[in-house]
């Protein structure tokens, strides 16, 4: 669920966002006159998301190469010619 909380907080309450943020490696979403304004999320999250956009886009990449014809190999081979290199 998220946690959303007022903008206010961020100036008035910062120590325990900055908490909240590290213990449940969650977002905090921030709201400003009850919309949404900004999310303020600890170092490690930020850098799991990225990693995680990173792999989609490979992801993305390698069906567009698929469907333009490239050829893949089979994932038991190449894990049996690793192991006995």
């Amino acid at each position: 669920m998220p946690i959303i909380r007022p903008i206010s907080d961020l100036r008035n309450n910062f120590a325990n966002i900055s908490e909240v943020v590290h213990t449940e490696n969650e977002p905090v979403f921030l709201t400003k006159n009850g919309f949404g304004d900004m999310v303020v999320m600890s170092l490690e999250y930020y850098e799991q998301q990225l990693a995680r956009i990173e792999l989609y886009q490979k992801l993305h990449e390698a069906r567009e190469e698929i469907q333009n014809g490239a050829t893949g190999k089979d994932a038991r081979t190449v894990l049996q010619g690793m192991l006995h290199s």
